[in-house]
């Protein structure tokens, strides 16, 4: 539908960073899907195995399979965390009428600090000796009894490797749905609320509807970074205690550096790429058919 001079200055534009992007983001994942089909070391000559490497994966590695669903807890809690928490943030935030702009600073400072500072924040938090803000603020309230060394529980250490990564982002994904939130149109809630509808039936019927969009967009986003969490994870625990906090990601660094397998460590990184397409796929078909109901 454009002319041929514009086809040729959006093509102009375009070039650079789709050049960008394939040598970035497709090259390497090609590179990756090869070397999947062969057993190397990275020093001697590779091997041509096929798809043994998806077998054993698939059917022979226990581990893999552990950190799977832990990957899927993992997510779970990153979800709940930043795109719960942004709901709700932004929600309260839209009825503000003083400081918004100082609350929206707070909560997006935590995105831009440094990861590792992060790590050592919230590894200090969940210290038993000396005594952290998790334990202390516990026997401040009466509950001793909850206290236990969070990142060395196997029954907590995943919840509090998820918690930083979901604190880390609340505040991104918090301004993007009130950007959305202050875009609908206020004379829809105004002539809902006049017709008896309360606070509830506004955001359900009418304020969500709007923001549907903006919605899947950052549940997608929330999603595939999760699937790709590793810093957080790896730099509080490293994996354990045992695998109980092994996500595929650190699995997968392991592999390749630790065993020195990057044949599998390749299958490994094929899986995610795969995993985070099926996310997406069946997030967008999901919430399509809600919208269409």
């Amino acid at each position: 539908m454009l002319p041929y001079r514009s086809k040729l200055s959006v093509a102009l534009f375009l070039a650079p960073p789709l050049l960008l992007y394939g040598a970035a983001v497709l090259l390497p994942i090609g590179q990756s899907l090869v070397l999947s089909l062969f057993s190397w070391d990275g020093i001697t000559e590779m091997q041509f195995v096929g798809l043994d490497n998806y077998r054993f994966m698939l059917t022979g590695d226990p581990v893999f399979w552990r950190t799977f669903l832990n990957q899927l807890g993992y997510v779970a809690i990153c979800l709940v965390l930043q795109l719960g928490g942004g709901l709700v943030v932004a929600s309260l935030l839209a009825s503000l009428t003083r400081g918004r702009e100082v609350i929206k600073v707070l909560y997006l400072l935590p995105a831009v600090i440094s990861t590792v500072a992060i790590a050592f924040l919230f590894n200090r938090v969940y210290a038993v000796h000396p005594q952290g803000l998790v334990n202390g603020l516990l026997g401040a309230v009466g509950l001793d009894g909850w206290e236990r060394p969070w990142l060395s529980d196997v029954n907590t250490v995943l919840a509090a490797v998820s918690t930083p990564e979901g604190w880390r982002f609340i505040g991104i994904y918090m301004v993007i749905i009130y950007a959305a939130l202050i875009a609908v149109p206020q004379e829809l809630a105004e002539a809902a609320s006049l017709d008896g509808a309360n606070a509830w039936h506004i955001f359900r019927h009418i304020r969500f509807p709007h923001i549907r969009p903006v919605w899947l967009t950052t549940t997608i986003m929330a999603t595939t970074y999760a699937l790709r969490g590793f810093d957080i994870p790896y730099l509080l625990t490293n994996g354990g205690p045992g695998q109980s906090s092994e996500l595929v990601t650190t699995y997968m660094y392991k592999t390749a550096f630790t065993s020195t397998n990057y044949g599998y460590a390749s299958t490994l990184a094929v899986f995610i790429v795969v995993e985070c397409l099926v996310a997406v796929g069946l997030l967008v078909a999901m919430l399509r058919r809600r919208a269409d109901a």
